[in-house]
Parts: structure tokens; C-alpha cells; sequence
């Protein structure tokens, strides 16, 4: 296989149309979202969508371990150790680059296959979120757990989180509890369930059909009929289970009373327990900003929410506490921050309005989105 970090392929239909196929290509790694792999990917997918012979786009990652694991976040983690308090040029543009990617794919003017099997987390979610057509399979294992790298869920996670019936979004980005298949169909994460075993079947007849109708309808009825060969396999959702008990536990009128509610919950529920141990292990300042910026973008279109995590993010990266949930989690691997403030009531609120000033005196760099 190609060293290229993303492997893009035009396969020809039956009857003269493209297939456009882009493959994230670093499975060791298990295909972690790298600025080359941003950079390679954003001016293909606009080329593939001013061609009229390309009828659909079809996202995947290498191996049968990951989708996408998330960002590159080491390459971030060097360049906030050089960059302390910021400026900060490689994550300014990083996080401009993806985000502007991630909109991309939102708005794309033709069907977005994603093949979402096994890991996908962080920035794979952020390039999941807003494909067309988005494939989760039995061995699907989603999550946004940046609370436990003292960030907040980005990528458009201030968009989709939002949008989950109830709160079950507030719950998700503050415990980054993982999620299966059947959780991301309840949440509105995925549109399909189909066996992973089934991916090149489902390829070689979207190659093989005729493409005179609609696309839109060809890319759903190939998925459909095969979501339908794959019934038996989805397992159960963890996030419709428990979804009452946790409507009740972020009912609260504070940060301080949702994570009372959830870390000092009592239950022999093991999906519920991990849950309650990653809140509790994870950053104060980021339990406070996941809260804050969901509530200040509950309203916002996606373009505002965008331009507003970009901020938020570039923030992070400038203020220390994003670096040293990376050193403790996978640089220096022992797994105990020394968070800004040790505990909620700790956090000063001048800190945390700091997060949502605009690092830039001029124009935003997602200003025209």
C-alpha cells in the first residue's frame, strides 16, 4: 500500500460516472487526523465536487481497527511546548484547516459516504458529523473525550451535541463516554447499520448501478438494502437504556450540580460507571467550558459555531491546560494532570471568560464561511 498519508482513487461506474474514494492512510497510528492529511484532502474534495462526472464521495480509513482515532494531537502538543501562552501559528492553522474541512463536508453539494468502522474519535468525528451518508458497523467505538485532555468537544461538536435528544449531548461531551452503532443512530451521529464485512459489496454495487437518477436516492437505496442484510448484528444502545436516568442527571442549574449528579451516582451499570470515572478523572476548566460553550451556541448556525470553537480552541492551545492533559495522557503516560484548578469550585471565572475572547484583533479566519 501507498506511504501517502491519504490514498485517493477515482473508480469508474458502469456507466461512465467517478466514484471518488479517499482513504485516511496511517493505520499504525490508527489513522490520527494529521495538518498533510487536512491539507490533502480539502482541495480533492473540492475538485471531486466542480466535477460533474463524480457522483458521489466515498470517506474510509485504512485497516479494520480505526476509522479515525482523532487529531494528530502530539504534533499539537510540540507546538504549544514551544509556543506557551501563544501565539501559537501551527495550531491557529490546524484548527482553521480542519474546521474549514469539517464545514466542507457539511455542505457538500453531493453524497458523502463515510465508512465509519471501528475507532472513530475526536477529529474523526469532526469529518463523520457531516457526511450525507454516514455507515456505522459492529465494531464502531465512538466518543468525544477531550474532558480528559482539558478540551472541550470541537469539530462541530458545539453543533451536533446540541441536537441529541435531551441532554443526552451535554452527557456525551462531559463524560467523552464512548459509543456504539446503535448509540450513534439513537443520538443522530449515524444513518446506517451494515456489517463491516459487507463494505466492498457495497461499493462494487454502487459501482455497478446505473447512476441516471437521483443520486441522493441510488446512494440510500444501495445502503438501505444492505442494512437490511446486516439486521441481527446491531447491539444494544447504552445511550436509549439509559436515556431517562440521564436526562435526570444533568437536570441541574450549574457545572457543579450535573457532575455532582453523575460522579456520585451509585451503580452496578458498567457503562455507566466508566462514564462517571471520566468525568471525575477529567479537567475542572474543561467541565466548565463544555457547559458554557454548548449553552452560548445552542442557537448558533453552524458557520457561528465554527468560527466560535476555532476561538475557543486557539484559546486552549495558548493557556495550558490542553498541553498538559496530552503530557499527562501520551506524552509522559502518567495519567496525572496538574490540572489549572483541582476542583470545580476552584476555577476562577475570569479564567474561563478568557477561553471565549477572540484571539485576533482583525478579522476572524472562518469569517467567510
Amino acid at each position: 500500500m501507498s506511504d501517502m498519508p491519504v490514498i485517493f482513487e477515482e473508480l469508474a461506474t458502469r456507466d461512465g460516472h467517478i466514484l471518488g474514494v479517499a482513504t485516511l492512510n496511517a493505520p499504525k497510528a490508527l489513522n490520527a487526523l494529521s495538518l498533510e492529511m487536512i491539507e490533502l484532502l480539502y482541495p480533492k474534495f473540492l475538485e471531486w465536487q466542480d466535477n460533474d462526472k463524480v457522483v458521489a464521495v466515498w470517506l474510509q480509513g485504512a485497516g479494520d481497527k480505526a476509522f479515525c482515532a482523532g487529531g494528530d494531537i502530539v504534533q499539537l502538543y510540540n507546538s504549544m511546548v514551544e509556543h506557551p501562552g501563544g501565539p501559537n501559528p501551527y495550531a491557529e492553522k490546524f484548527f482553521t484547516d480542519e474546521y474549514r474541512l469539517d464545514h466542507l463536508i457539511h455542505t457538500y453539494s453531493k453524497p458523502f459516504i463515510l465508512w465509519g468502522n471501528g475507532i472513530v474519535m475526536g477529529g474523526g468525528l469532526g469529518l463523520t458529523a457531516g457526511a450525507s451518508h454516514r455507515v456505522v458497523t459492529e465494531s464502531s467505538r465512538i466518543a468525544m473525550p477531550e474532558i480528559t485532555i482539558g478540551l472541550y468537544p470541537d469539530v462541530g461538536g458545539s453543533y451536533f451535541l446540541n441536537r441529541m435528544p435531551g441532554r443526552s449531548g451535554l452527557y456525551l461531551g462531559l463524560t467523552g463516554a464512548n459509543i456504539n452503532a446503535a448509540d450513534a443512530l439513537f443520538v443522530g451521529l449515524a444513518d446506517r447499520f451494515i456489517t463491516h464485512d459487507r463494505r466492498d459489496a457495497v461499493m462494487d454495487e454502487l459501482l455497478s448501478v446505473s447512476w441516471a437518477d437521483s443520486a441522493e436516492h441510488i446512494v440510500s437505496s444501495v445502503l438501505r438494502q444492505h442494512e437490511r442484510h446486516s439486521e441481527g448484528h446491531q447491539p444494544e444502545s447504552n445511550v436509549r437504556k439509559h436515556f431517562d436516568l440521564i436526562q435526570q442527571l444533568t437536570d441541574a442549574d450549574d457545572i457543579a450540580g450535573v457532575v455532582d449528579n453523575i460522579t456520585s451516582l451509585s451503580t452496578d451499570d458498567k457503562w455507566l460507571s466508566r462514564t462517571s470515572g471520566a468525568l471525575a478523572a477529567g479537567s475542572p476548566t474543561a467541565m466548565h467550558l463544555i457547559m458554557r460553550q454548548l449553552q452560548v451556541t445552542r442557537q448558533m448556525s453552524l458557520a457561528e459555531v465554527f468560527r466560535a470553537e476555532l476561538s475557543l480552541s486557539v484559546q486552549a492551545a495558548n493557556k495550558g491546560e490542553f498541553a498538559e492533559g496530552i503530557r499527562a495522557l501520551l506524552i509522559d503516560k502518567d495519567r496525572t494532570p496538574k490540572w489549572h484548578a483541582a476542583t470545580l469550585d476552584d476555577v476562577d471565572a475570569q479564567w474561563i471568560d478568557g477561553f471565549f475572547e477572540s484571539p485576533w484583533d482583525g478579522e476572524h479566519p472562518l469569517a467567510d464561511l
